[in-house]
């Protein structure tokens, strides 16, 4: 058995139904970070045939890489024109003898070098071509920024709704601490969001359309997945979801990104839609399109009962119950009732945020909830009320969902908290500015809140301090792009300079 046998098969099996005529590419190399001429390397190989296998060498092949192997494998695997990507352990030349790919790829500058591939190559009629990917950066200062992608000193403490309402920074950390203890379920909408970074070519001579080449594409869970994998990465002891999924190679890149954050996934296989996938495509830090492959239908009851038993075997000695409701079917009326009369008659906290995209959605319908999160326009959509002030718009939402805390999120303008006060029967109204004054991606912001905050507010925190505490997390996550995972050691790195300021 050769040392690459495993990934021999791997191509092989997808390489038979890519139809008569269809060439594979082979290209190797350290990777140490991807940089821009690494893409343009790729893309090249990529332009050269029509099923692209990379070959990352190993450390025993790659002693001055100063990123281990599997963090550069994955770099390169993350790429959409690569079809296959592996840890290479031997000499290439001895790899390409035994693939045989059509064609070989190496950087402009290998030209004029000795290049043992070639021998490889033309025993068996194959091509060695030289592509123009040799465009240097330093890595150890791509490192150095990727490193930084939190941006920490754009995110301000606000002193005075700290003393105001009574608490101190170091109870944050305190909080942070106890999450460990938590055993949280999320139900809701699972989405994978795609971003698509482009390189702007021009405005087209046709007509007056800005025309883009992508570069590299990365996908992330979001949703109720990424909620899921916040409240794991935030320290909770166990997290369980229920969602629903298609039959699809989404569905299991979700299985496969939960099971690496430690979430207990429950995904149900509904064959009548796809794995909602929303794609966006970016120039430098501006979003220019978003496209969504989605279906809206509720699922049936038999999933319906489905959901409902997973859901009650996960709410055995659960702290708290997440909804993450994108209005996409996961969370037709009857299921949520009776989760909700489950959860009150267990005593389980339930916190909820319902978004809509258009006309449709309606947040009022998680009665009984400890915390509803919606933005001012869901809010107005779900009471139909476009006239009134802020502070009468979040009492007629909280007497209408009978909830016990109501935030009204106003993007860069903060939160407005409508929180009910220690008297019985009364509600107190403040204001949160925003905490990040530089935001790069809003992506994600308002489902770091709502978990973090109803993750404090579990283990009975007040709910000025939860609510400053998910207001630094959702911070931390608008510093950087792509909806990534919120850790404790982020939160811990803001509480800790915010206290040393």
């Amino acid at each position: 058995m050769t040392l690459h046998a495993e990934s021999l098969a791997a191509i092989e099996a997808v390489r038979p139904g890519m139809g008569a005529g269809r060439r594979t590419v082979f290209v190797s190399g350290i990777f140490n970070i991807v940089h821009p001429g690494h893409l343009r390397l790729l893309r090249f190989a990529a332009e050269c045939g029509d099923f692209l296998v990379v070959g990352v060498l190993g450390s025993e092949l790659a002693s001055n890489a100063q990123l281990n192997q599997e963090t550069r494998l994955e770099g390169v695997a993350a790429i959409s024109w690569v079809k296959h990507a592996f840890l290479l352990r031997d000499a290439p030349e001895n790899f390409v003898a035994e693939l045989r790919p059509d064609v070989v790829v190496k950087g402009k500058e290998h030209e004029n070098a000795e290049n043992p591939e070639l021998a490889a190559v033309q025993s068996y009629g194959g091509k060695l071509l030289f592509g123009s990917g040799d465009t240097t950066f330093s890595s150890l200062e791509l490192i150095r920024e990727d490193a930084e992608s939190i941006n920490h000193s754009s995110i301000i403490t606000r002193k005075d709704f700290i003393a105001r309402h009574g608490f101190s920074l170091s109870n944050l950390g305190s909080a942070l601490d106890r999450m460990r203890s938590l055993k949280v379920c999320v139900v809701g909408d699972t989405i994978v969001d795609e971003y698509v970074q482009c390189d702007p070519l021009g405005m087209s001579q046709e007509d007056p359309t800005i025309v883009v080449t992508p570069i590299v594409s990365e996908r992330f869970v979001g949703g109720a997945a990424v909620v899921a994998a916040h409240a794991r990465c935030l320290g909770a002891k166990s997290v369980e979801l229920i969602s629903v999924c298609g039959d699809d190679e989404a569905a299991r890149y979700v299985a496969e990104r939960l099971e690496t954050y430690g979430v207990s996934a429950r995904l149900l296989q509904d064959n009548s839609r796809p794995t909602t996938l929303k794609q966006r495509y970016r120039a430098g830090n501006k979003t220019l399109l978003r496209v969504s492959h989605l279906r809206q239908h509720k699922i049936g009851r038999a999933l319906q009962r489905l959901a409902l038993d997973r859901v009650h075997d996960a709410l055995g000695g659960a702290d708290l119950v997440i909804f993450s409701d994108f209005n996409y079917g996961a969370l037709p009326q009857p299921l949520v009732d009776e989760i909700a009369r489950e959860c009150r008659r267990r005593g389980i906290m339930m916190v909820a945020d319902s978004q809509c995209s258009s006309q449709v959605g309606d947040v009022s319908r998680f009665k009984g909830a400890a915390l509803l999160t919606p933005t001012e326009r869901e809010a107005r959509i779900a009471l139909g009320n476009y006239e009134d002030g802020l502070v009468v718009l979040a009492e007629a939402l909280r007497q209408r969902a009978r909830a016990e805390n109501i935030v009204i999120t106003l993007g860069v303008e903060g939160l407005l908290i409508h929180a009910s006060a220690e008297d019985p029967g009364k509600w107190l109204t403040d204001r949160l500015p925003a905490l990040n004054t530089a935001p790069k991606d809003p992506a994600g912001a308002g489902d770091c809140l709502l978990v973090c905050s109803g993750m404090a507010m579990a283990l009975g925190r007040p709910i000025w301090e939860s609510l400053y505490l998910g207001s630094l997390a959702a911070a931390c996550q608008v510093g950087r792009i792509g909806n990534i995972p919120l850790t404790a050691d982020d939160l811990r790195v803001e509480i800790n300079k915010s206290m040393n300021s």
